[in-house]
Formats: C-alpha cells, structure tokens, sequence
C-alpha cells in the first residue's frame, strides 16, 4: 500500500493535466499512487494519458458528473492512509509531497495541513491580498466568510473523511468551502509556510468564473453546518452571524433584480435557521 494517494481530477484539460501529472511524477517522495479521474472529457484526455499507463490508476466518467464526484471517485478507488488532491489546472513543486509527509510523521496529532502556493494569473505572478492570507490552526472563524484551502494544496488522513464526509456532490462550486467548514470546526488545518504548489487563475473554464451566485452555495453549506449540530455554541453563533451577513447579501441582490420571492425568502432564512437551532440544540451547543 502507497502512503499517500493523488487525486487528479481532470474535465477537458489535456494539456494541463499532463503538466499536473508530471509535476507529481517528479516529486522526491516516491511512495505515492496517482488516480487521475477524466470526468467525461471530450477533447482527447484518455488518449494523451495513455503513455503514462499503467502507471497511474486511471478511472473515465462516461458523463461529466463535476468536480466533487470525480474527487470522490479518486477518493473511493484510493487505498493510501493519506490523500493529496490536485486539480488539474494546479502543478506542485518537486518537495511538496515529502515535507507534507514529513510533516504528519512530526506531529501525529494533525489530520490535514496544506502548504504556501504561488498565484499565476493569466501567465503571470501576482500577490494574494490581505484577506486571502491562509490562517493556521484553528481557522474556521476565518473560513465562515471565504475558502481560506486551496485543494491543490492539501493533504489529509483517510480516516478523516471517514469522520465528515466526502465532498458534497451536489454543489457545482463551493465544495471545498463545505468540507473545509465541515473539518474546521472540529479539527485544526495547520499550515506549512513553504510555497510547494502553483494555482493558475483567469481561465474561462474555472468553476468560480462560470458560476453565478457562490454566495447562494456558500449559504447552502452554512445552512447545512447548521443543522449538522456539530457546532460549539461560539462556533454556531460565529455561524449565524455570516449567513446573516450573506442572506442580506444575496437577498436584497435578487431584489434589485426584480425577484421579490426569492429575495424576501433569503432575507428570512437566518431567522428560520436561528429558531431552529434554539428549538433543537445540537449535540455539542
């Protein structure tokens, strides 16, 4: 059994997915097995993965089902203790697999960790502003308003899913935000302050650039979290007060657009959720 296990999934990216591929083929950790996922590619992927069988596991979608599931394929056929992901669109640098391995055999206690990464916007670098440093630790205060992991840059125990969950597959973004939130308010997500990936951002194709309404799918997730009753009273709270914040948001945006329903019925959630929380405490409130 490998150690660790690399997700890729891939949706009509034959060309980057060979650079992600490669950039994993030459990681100086060796103890490793890639599962690429083609979620019902149309442009060719099978054919230009196919010098790299059988040494990568290699599973096709025969419709595109979205990211979640294709990570979730991954995860299923998968038989490490560990699991890296990375999207097809991201490449790592050579030492990313073995400080993260590295990093788990020093503190046995984490259970996910993610690294640094460079921000290559339309050919070139660019800064993350301030609100988009990563947090160490206990970061899920911080992860209430944005994604605060990136996936390319994690890894994590198995058996953590195990505990949460897989990637919600009914969200076509906005996933990582839900499992991010789901594993936060139980368990630090440490950071190591190395750069170890490359994020490319500015592609038609991305899920944040084609999506409308994320803030809709991030009020989905938190509505969810909410009634889990996996939270803390500080955490429900904490909570509470950012799906207040983007049901004002959204709502009041589906009003100016003249949808008055949808607008009214978000406008309103947060007190609907917030009774239902009084009325039946989770196990940890």
């Amino acid at each position: 059994m490998p150690e660790v296990s690399v997700i890729i999934p891939t949706y009509n990216r034959s060309q980057k997915v060979l650079r992600a591929l490669a950039s994993v083929l030459y990681q100086t950790f060796r103890d490793y097995e890639v599962v690429v996922v083609n979620d019902g590619s149309t442009d060719g992927t099978e054919r230009a993965l196919e010098p790299f069988f059988p040494n990568i596991r290699y599973l096709l979608h025969t419709n595109n089902m979205g990211v979640s599931a294709a990570r979730n394929s991954g995860i299923r056929i998968s038989t490490s203790p560990f699991l890296a992901f990375l999207d097809s669109d991201d490449y790592w640098l050579p030492e990313k697999l073995s400080t993260q391995v590295a990093f788990f055999k020093s503190i046995p206690r984490a259970v996910a960790c993610q690294t640094e990464e460079i921000w290559h916007r339309r050919g070139r670098r660019v800064n993350p502003k301030k609100k988009h440093i990563k947090p160490s630790g206990d970061i899920f205060a911080s992860s209430l308003e944005r994604c605060m992991v990136s996936p390319s840059t994690v890894m994590l125990k198995r058996s953590l899913l195990d505990e949460v969950g897989l990637f919600d597959e009914s969200l076509p973004a906005c996933e990582d935000y839900d499992l991010w939130l789901r594993i936060a308010c139980r368990y630090p997500i440490d950071l190591i302050k190395t750069f170890l990936a490359v994020k490319e951002g500015g592609h038609h194709d991305q899920l944040s650039s084609n999506t409308r309404g994320l803030d809709r799918l991030r009020i989905q997730s938190l509505v969810k979290l909410l009634r889990s009753g996996n939270l803390s009273r500080e955490q429900r709270d904490l909570t509470l007060k950012a799906l207040t914040l983007k049901c004002r948001i959204y709502g009041q945006g589906c009003m100016k657009r003249g949808k008055d329903q949808e607008g009214h019925s978000y406008l309103h959630l947060p007190k609907k959720i917030r009774d239902e929380c009084n009325s039946s405490p989770g196990k940890n409130i």
